[in-house]
This record gives C-alpha cells, structure tokens and sequence, in this order.
C-alpha cells in the first residue's frame, strides 16, 4: 500500500495552486507590473511562469511519455515557454490560465497509476545521468510553483501587502490566545 499516490498528488497539487491564486487575486492589478529587482521576473511574469511551467512535465510525461531525457529540446522548450511569459495578458487572464490549466493538469495526475508513478526516467548524462520515479518528477514541479510562489509572497511584502497565509496564521494564533484567556 502506498501513502501518496495520484490522487495524493493532485489533491496537494491543487492546494498549492489555490494559494497561488489567491496571491494573484489579491495583488492589485496596477502592481501586476513590479518587479523585486532588475532582471527579474514581473508578478504577471511570474504567475504565468508558475502556469506555463506545467508544460514541461507534461511534454515529457503526458504527451511524450519519455522513458529517457536523453535528446529531449530542453533549450526549445524553454524558449516557448519564456516566450509565454511576455505575451501581454491583464490580471482575469492570468487568473483564468492558472485556474484552468491548473484544474486539466490536477485531473492529469489523479488519473495516473501507481505503476507509472514508479516507472524510472533516464537522466541526461549532462546533468549526471542516474534516473528519477515520475512521482518524484512530477512531485517537483509542485514544488517548483511553491519556490515561485514564495518570490510571490515577497513581492506582496514589498507592496505594502500581508500576505493570505500569514493572515490566516495570525488569525489561528489570535483565536488560540483569545480561547485559552477564556478558560
């Protein structure tokens, strides 16, 4: 019996993509245009990155079903979806992308097996070689969108904003602080 599986995956999949448009929707779209620093990504770059990221994996384990990386156009890929990144697109459409690409690539994962979430991926010998389970390949693009999704919640500090889970967290302490004085 397995404790995490695809149901697993995109139930935690979906809980991190909540939170990422929850940020989107929080951020004023006059602010959708900051940046931290230089030769950064913008918060509407960034959150389409977030969206259009999911490509990659799915390329390799949806469409192509790789069993090796070796050969795979990661430079061509990569360039594709940079270029989704500058297109313009205002706040609704960013949401809108992140929700529904979200949710197609959520119903993806549910419905994959647990024998192919444990079938091998060959690494390329550039990166050392070795190879990874898809679980732990598409468990890291999950994590992937929360390292993104933290350069978020910065951002938000920047703009003068607390950010959604720390407002929930301080709520959760206030009402533990306001219980036990009750008591």
């Amino acid at each position: 019996m397995t404790y995490y599986g695809s149901k697993e995956l995109a139930e935690s999949f979906r809980t991190v993509r909540k939170n990422t448009i929850v940020i989107a929707e929080e951020i004023p779209e006059q602010h959708y245009g900051f940046r931290a620093a230089p030769e950064t990504r913008t918060v509407a770059q960034t959150l389409v990155h977030i969206a259009a990221i999911q490509k990659l994996p799915e390329q390799i384990h949806a469409i192509e079903r790789r069993s090796t990386l070796e050969g795979f156009d990661f430079p061509g890929m990569m360039q594709r979806l940079l270029a989704e990144e500058q297109k313009p697109r205002d706040k609704s459409q960013i949401i809108a992308l992140l929700r529904d690409d979200g949710e197609r690539w959520a119903k993806w994962l549910e419905s994959q097996s647990d024998d192919f979430l444990a079938e091998r991926v060959q690494m390329p010998a550039m990166i050392g070689g070795g190879s990874k389970t898809r679980f732990e390949m598409l468990l890291s693009s999950k994590e992937h969108e929360m390292h993104h999704r933290a350069q978020l919640m910065l951002m938000e500090r920047m703009l003068g904003m607390v950010p959604h889970l720390t407002r929930q967290m301080q709520e959760r302490m206030a009402a533990s602080t306001s219980s036990r004085a009750t008591a």
